[in-house]
């Protein structure tokens, strides 16, 4: 059995766990469809060899495909205080990048 080469990358203020072929939505990066993007702050890399941590994870990189530019779902905001006659209702949908991973190197 083995074992499966992941990274922690960190990319619009989260971090998040990425393995080669994993498809992830993160906050909008910069980009059109099939453009390549390049992740170099790697917080820790883990594999058959163990894991690295620390100033050795960053000489790694991980690269990915954009895949598409997409929106998620509206989120509505009420706000309301009784009797006062106040109400806010307010929707938001953040802008995504759509990525596939490519390599960890």
């Amino acid at each position: 059995m083995s074992a499966q080469v992941y990274a922690i990358v960190r990319t619009g203020g989260k971090q998040y766990k990425v393995a080669v072929n994993d498809i992830l939505r993160v906050e909008t990066l910069p980009g059109a469809k099939g453009d390549e993007v390049v992740f170099k702050d790697i917080i820790m890399l883990a594999g058959a060899d163990g894991m690295i941590t620390g100033t050795d994870a960053q000489s790694a990189q991980v690269t990915g495909r954009i895949m598409q530019q997409v929106r998620s779902k509206k989120v509505l905001v009420f706000k309301k205080r009784r009797r006062k006659n106040y109400r806010r209702h307010q929707g938001h949908r953040q802008d995504l990048t759509e990525l596939k991973i490519t390599a960890i190197q």
